[in-house]
């Protein structure tokens, strides 16, 4: 039987002193050409396939493999006359050489953003709702097209949101208001509605009949803070019915502040379905019908007139209006 040269090696007599038995010397750390080499190795299932891949010879591969054996002190590769293989040691030091070698990639790849980092840098702004229902999905296939892109994110309320865009502060902003702010270019991503919810031992949740929008607005409600697209869309649904909110029970800066507050039973508020779906379905709040009052909206991107929309600003767009409100 043919045996490896690396059997032969370690079969020869010492030259030196005789090692101490209890000594061990460590491995010497493999250069990557020789890594890349034991992969490819393993993929193609030929040494020659492997060294012409590199575009090395056969007998300057050979070495290579058998200085990387030395330097880990195994046996990598059974060499006979009909070819090369694998041993059980070298396919399991082969998958660890792919994945150092996939880390490597990644760390090139992250050096590479980092020197492109105005290219490769997408900043976003997005109001409550948008930002914690319905980005992380959209960012998450977008860094899934687009690994090298870092993307920076600014959550607060829609109207802060149009200052960051309009001062430069972000690339692109999503927001939930009911009207495109001056001086901004919009386009529909999502569609979303505001239900008006109740902890289960409200008088509401008993009701058998649809609560009127007089009601509504006659009803002291845990509200989002002015500002919000929540709270637009509600004082605009109401001003179309003729009505204005009474004072507010309580003015809260979070989604889930509120949700929060209304669980607890402080009162009754208007969220958004993405918001509190997974509460109705638990049994944690109560939807309460209300007649007489629009509450659907639309959840858009915006960016200042006469910008080009371009870059990864506009693929993050493309993803959200193809993913849309799936959350």
């Amino acid at each position: 039987m043919t045996r490896s040269y690396a059997e032969a090696v370690t079969s020869l007599p010492p030259t030196g002193p005789t090692p101490r038995s209890d000594v061990r010397v460590p491995p010497r750390t493999p250069d990557l050409e020789s890594l890349r080499l034991l992969v490819l190795v393993a993929d193609l299932g030929s040494l020659g396939r492997a060294a012409a891949r590199l575009g090395i010879s056969q007998p300057s591969a050979s070495r290579r493999l058998s200085t990387l054996e030395r330097g880990l002190g195994l046996v990598l590769v059974d060499r006979s006359r009909r070819g090369s293989r694998l041993t059980s040691s070298g396919q399991v030091v082969a998958g660890w050489a792919h994945r150092v070698l996939e880390d490597l990639d990644g760390l090139l790849t992250g050096a590479e953003a980092l020197r492109t980092e105005r290219d490769a840098e997408l900043r976003v702004a997005a109001s409550l709702t948008v930002a914690e229902y319905l980005i992380p999905d959209w960012i998450t296939e977008l860094r899934r097209q687009q690994p090298e892109l870092y993307v920076g994110l600014q959550v607060t309320n829609s109207e802060h949101v149009c200052g960051l865009v309009d001062s430069s502060s972000a690339d692109i902003g999503f927001i939930e208001s009911p009207q495109v702010p001056k001086g901004m270019s919009a386009r529909q991503v999502a569609t979303d509605r505001l239900v008006t919810v109740v902890a289960p031992d409200h008088p509401w949740a008993r009701r058998r009949r649809p609560v009127t929008a007089e009601e509504l607005s006659r009803t002291p409600l845990v509200l989002r803070e002015r500002g919000s697209g929540t709270r637009q869309t509600l004082d605009r649904a109401l001003g179309l019915a003729g009505l204005d909110l009474v004072r507010p029970l309580l003015e809260l800066g979070s989604t889930a502040a509120v949700r929060g507050a209304v669980i607890a039973g402080t009162g009754p508020a208007v969220l958004s379905d993405l918001a509190v779906r997974g509460d109705i379905a638990d049994g944690r709040l109560r939807a309460v019908e209300v007649e007489g009052l629009e509450l659907r909206r639309s959840l858009r991107a915006i960016w200042p007139t006469g910008r080009r929309l371009i870059g990864p600003a506009a693929d993050l767009v493309t993803v959200a209006r193809r993913l849309g409100g799936r959350g």
